[in-house]
């Protein structure tokens, strides 16, 4: 696990992927004792996260949906609390706008990763990207490009429904 996967930083309530300071790692198998004490729905959470592959996200929604349990709150929550565990950059809100107070730390990921980008406008407060949904996000197949749990809509189908197209909040 990599210091940015479990270095928290900001205040405020934990956001997605800091991990309160009475979730820190036990000595030993850290993976394995993290694990063990998670309550079931956070680690079929953490456990869909880890899937996600570099480069691609899923949102709080897509989430709960491949579940068939819970919401996009229930997820955010479970990150926050959870999430250092996993690549907690790649679990996203709906529209592609970067976690606040991690904004720097997740844009650094995505560069790495290659994640797709819409550069801010120069209107934009701090001139942040966002994360390019529609080619960013992942379905939880091969390469796949619908929202999880869409199974049979065409790429155009889920676009016209989530409208994330460009300057469009999308919606979970």
């Amino acid at each position: 696990m990599s210091q940015d996967q479990t270095d928290g930083g900001g205040s405020g309530t934990a956001p997605a992927g800091t991990g309160p300071p009475e979730h820190a790692e036990p000595a030993g198998d850290a993976e394995t004792a993290a694990y063990a004490e998670l309550p079931e729905y956070a680690e079929r959470v953490l456990d869909v996260a880890d899937l996600i592959p570099p480069g691609r996200v899923m949102t709080y929604g897509d989430i709960a949906e491949w579940l068939g349990e819970g919401g996009p709150r229930q997820v955010g929550r479970t990150m926050a609390l959870y999430g250092s565990a996993v690549p907690w950059w790649r679990v996203v809100r709906a529209d592609g706008t970067l976690l606040p107070a991690h904004e720097l730390r997740a844009l650094d990921h995505y560069r790495a990763e290659g994640t797709p980008l819409r550069e801010a406008s120069r209107h934009a407060e701090g001139h942040i990207p966002r994360i390019d949904m529609r080619r960013a996000r992942w379905d939880g197949g091969g390469s796949g490009g619908r929202a999880a749990g869409k199974a049979g809509a065409t790429r155009e189908e889920e676009e016209r429904e989530h409208g994330d197209g460009p300057g469009d909040e999308a919606h979970t």
